[in-house]
């Protein structure tokens, strides 16, 4: 694998998992921020705005998997991916954490 399908790789897992909260807060009904609220990532959108924006994450996702060319066999991919979402997730607890009021430690 060339060096731009491991960075393909690490979007993928970025892109899913920055869809699960969107989705989540989404599908449950609830006020989530998003990049669309104002100010952008500090204030609140609607449910359906997080929902299109969780599977707008989900096919850039996809697309990029497609073009990662990430195998399961493949350590180096599932390895890129792995750490795509561990970023993604570290990233949006502190910054959703803090524009929910909550304490990021």
């Amino acid at each position: 694998m060339k060096w731009y399908h491991y960075l393909a790789a690490f979007a993928v897992g970025f892109f899913f998992g920055n869809a699960v909260p969107h989705l989540v807060a989404g599908v449950m009904g609830s006020a989530f921020p998003s990049p669309f609220a104002t100010p952008p990532g500090v204030g609140l959108s609607s449910p359906l705005v997080n929902v299109l924006w969780g599977l707008t994450n989900i096919l850039i996702g996809y697309v990029m998997l497609r073009l990662s060319r990430a195998q399961m066999s493949h350590a180096g991919s599932m390895v890129a991916m792995f750490m795509g979402l561990a970023v993604v997730s570290v990233m949006t607890s502190i910054l959703f954490g803090n524009a929910m009021g909550s304490p990021s430690f």
